[in-house]
């Protein structure tokens, strides 16, 4: 897998997804669960992201869950560039490429002129290809 791409970066909403946040940057995946599940955002992009993130990472990583939070982050914003590149992620975690170059390609287009998002879920299809 790529280095992630940071899941903190840009303005808390929140003070849970600033919270959340700061749990994830310090990889303390079951703390942003935690404070994510006790936040008021939870009808936004952002929210689901965080947490689909949260739990594809944590241990042991919930990825049935994850995968729904990332399709709900994606229903609210189709070009959520965090949620695409997390979700093409959590696929080639399931042997799933074609879903994984899917998502590849609505990134290409959410990030016309290029973006770490779209880098990173580059160099994870690429890595997933090398290994096959």
């Amino acid at each position: 897998m790529a280095a992630d791409s940071s899941p903190s970066s840009g303005p808390a909403t929140s003070t849970g997804i600033g919270q959340a946040r700061q749990a994830i940057e310090v990889k303390n995946y079951d703390l942003a669960v935690k404070v994510l599940s006790q936040s008021d955002e939870k009808s936004s992009a952002d929210w689901h992201n965080l947490m689909g993130y949260s739990l594809r990472k944590k241990t042991p990583p919930d990825l049935p869950a994850a995968e729904k939070h990332y399709q709900m982050a994606l229903e609210k914003d189709p070009k959520h560039r965090g949620a695409l590149e997390y979700y093409g992620e959590l696929l080639l975690l399931k042997n799933d490429l074609p879903g994984a170059e899917a998502l590849l390609k609505r990134l290409e287009k959410a990030c016309f002129f290029g973006c770490e998002e779209l880098r990173d879920l580059k160099k994870s299809v690429a890595d997933f290809k090398a290994k096959k």
